[in-house]
């Protein structure tokens, strides 16, 4: 990133050819769009140049504040290039604890009423996740169930969830709605090199006193980061 746009300067500058890789890089600095031997590299992301220049200096503090201040109470999930790599992480941290099979153990959900700034200690299990985005309906803390969105309102921000191991766990066939999540709005993504999706992260089960079919009529989702 840093020697292509040193480059691209020289370029405007006459000292250096402008190239069609440096065409290419200006061309999508002036659009405002993120350019894609960026792209190529980087993480799936559908926000223009700006707010994603932003988001990527969000990503680099929060793990660096990990580094320097030990594990967060609450683990930002859009922060991760993979997610599915942490998750599995802390499956695997708990298997050993305990001295059980990985294969035996799933993750539960249970969604917080708290906000970030209440929690000031991490779970004994699992993981407190923040960061996603709600399209299709929203959390109705009153009654803590899934419930239709209001009107003109495309996407909310979802509350805490806590992610919590459990040995030999049996899936509720009822009272609750599986929702996707995926890391862009896209909803799409290929199988990589691990078996895991380039964007499809996991299923979580959220609340609700509605059968899955009505959700899944309205596309119900969850998302890792928005267009902007």
């Amino acid at each position: 990133m840093a020697v292509g746009l040193a480059d691209i300067l020289k370029a405007l500058k006459g000292l250096v050819v402008m190239s069609d890789a440096l065409d290419a890089l200006g061309t999508s600095l002036f659009n405002n769009q993120v350019p894609e031997a960026w792209m190529k590299v980087g993480y799936p992301s559908l926000m223009p140049l700006a707010s994603w220049a932003v988001d990527l200096e969000q990503r680099l503090t929060f793990v660096n504040t990990w580094i320097e201040q030990g594990h967060p109470a609450v683990y930002w999930i859009s922060g991760f290039f993979f997610p599915q790599a942490f998750l599995t992480g802390t499956l695997q941290n708990y298997a050993r604890k305990n001295q059980i099979a990985i294969d035996s153990v799933q993750y539960g959900f249970k969604v917080l009423d708290k906000t970030e700034d209440e929690i000031t200690e991490k779970p004994e299990t699992g993981c407190y996740i923040r960061g996603l985005f709600l399209e299709g309906a929203r959390w109705d803390k009153s009654s803590g169930e899934l419930t239709e969105s209001r009107p003109k309102e495309l996407f909310v921000t979802f509350p805490l969830m806590w992610f919590t191991p459990e040995e030999n766990r049996e899936k509720p066939t009822e009272g609750i709605y599986d929702c996707p999540v995926y890391k862009t709005l896209v909803r799409a993504g290929t199988l990589s090199t691990t078996g895991h999706s380039t964007n499809f992260v996991l299923w979580v089960e959220i609340p609700s006193s509605l059968s899955q079919r009505h959700w899944i009529k309205r596309a119900v989702a969850l998302f890792c980061a928005l267009k902007y």
